[in-house]
């Protein structure tokens, strides 16, 4: 009796394979979209489509000025979406991100500029009131088993509430163009900086992959075809010098990408190779089992709730920055229903148990893009916000269909 690669089941009288072929790798992927795994394809390829119709309705989509204005308009929101990939993977939603990157970002201005605080000081201290935010928000959850809609949705009005105070009769707070504050996203780096970081990336992928591939030979494992690393690493390093050679033709690189991105790097690296992230999608997955399993649902959930505000907090240090100023409206308007729909969007199910940090980055630049090419086109608010909704009821589809297709297959 052998095991079918496939399904991890039994399969009798069938000899025992040998080492995959490269092959291989393509039918697991074809088996995948088969059963409903159709992982980050549905919303490449959207993102695709998007930048073509863009770019056929104004030849200034793709130009490096407005790309580098995407970028730009991305990265704040992809933070605070990046922080809601936490809450949905537990199954649960956080409505009160938008307020908390408000609150938070007050604080921040107003211990820096009214009260001469270093920015670096002031700025930790505002993640930090975010990371006691979400503490809070975790406690009452998890003690008091009040639903996390109900709670954060009083979140959402308390911590906006708590807003206007910190503000008090400022309204709005300006913040110097040449501060530490206005530099995280006013700040442009050399071409040369994106370079070294595809050639340190391709270098730690590829080293990484043969290392692997060479360690469980030496032990007489199967070895997996190195194409399984080694495509989605050449394709990653591609975009990487792709976009630095963009970048380049207008100012440089922007900081707050760079951020962006970097934090999505290590989201990734905690949800996927630490003991925390896979303790996170078995609570999200079922919890009761993983309570049987020993795992200490309780702690998972309120970390989830701590990490999910902490980036929303500091989602709204970089709007701040990029905005020169905090008023009464930050952290408000659709920056809220944006980042929740970009982590949907990019992947992230809203049933729990499934998602990735790059869910985050991929629907933030579906949802981007489709904002700045309207504004391309000089289309109203509510076109976008009818395109953007269309969108967002498209990608829960094809959760849904995939949800019913890993389901029928047993995976």
């Amino acid at each position: 009796m052998t095991t079918n690669t496939a399904t991890g089941r039994p399969q009798r009288g069938v000899l025992a394979p040998g080492p995959p072929s490269e092959g291989n790798w393509v039918r697991e992927r074809v088996q995948r979209l088969r059963t409903g795994d159709f992982g980050p394809l549905p919303v490449i390829l959207g993102l695709v489509v998007i930048s073509l119709v863009f770019q056929i309705a104004n030849q200034r989509f793709l130009s490096p000025q407005n790309l580098s204005n995407l970028s730009l308009q991305i990265a704040s929101t992809g933070v605070i979406a990046l922080g809601i990939v936490f809450v949905l993977i537990i199954g649960e939603i956080d409505l009160s991100a938008g307020s908390v990157s408000g609150i938070t970002s007050a604080t921040m201005v107003v211990l820096s500029i009214n009260m001469g605080w270093p920015p670096v000081l002031a700025i930790v201290l505002a993640v930090v009131f975010g990371a006691a935010i979400g503490l809070f928000h975790g406690f009452v959850f998890t003690k008091l088993g009040v639903p996390s809609f109900v709670l954060t949705l009083g979140g959402l009005l308390a911590w906006q509430g708590g807003q206007l105070l910190v503000l008090g009769n400022h309204g709005t707070i300006n913040i110097p163009y040449d501060g530490a504050i206005a530099s995280l996203a006013n700040t442009t780096l050399p071409a040369w900086i994106g370079y070294l970081i595809a050639l340190v990336y391709a270098t730690a992928a590829f080293g990484k992959a043969f290392l692997t591939a060479g360690r469980r030979r030496e032990r007489g494992l199967t070895v997996r075809p190195l194409s399984g690393t080694l495509v989605p690493a050449s394709v990653i390093t591609v975009v990487i010098l792709a976009a630095t050679t963009v970048f380049a033709q207008w100012q440089g690189i922007p900081l707050s990408l760079i951020i962006f991105v970097g934090l999505v790097v290590m989201v990734d690296v905690l949800l996927r190779g630490t003991t925390f992230g896979r303790k996170l999608f078995a609570v999200g997955g079922n919890a009761e089992a993983a309570r049987r399993a020993g795992i200490q649902v309780g702690t998972v959930k309120v970390i989830a709730f701590t990490i999910a505000s902490s980036l929303a907090a500091f989602g709204g240090v970089l709007a701040a920055s990029r905005l020169f100023a905090v008023n009464q409206a930050s952290g408000g308007s659709d920056i809220l229903l944006n980042a929740i729909a970009a982590a949907v969007i990019g992947g992230t199910s809203l049933f729990g148990g499934r998602g990735t940090a790059y869910s985050a980055l991929l629907g933030m630049l579906v949802i981007g893009a489709v904002s700045n090419g309207m504004d391309l086109l000089n289309q109203t608010s509510a076109v976008k916000y009818v395109i953007t909704g269309a969108v967002l009821v498209v990608a829960v589809v094809i959760d849904s269909l995939a949800r019913r297709g890993r389901a029928a297959s047993g995976r």
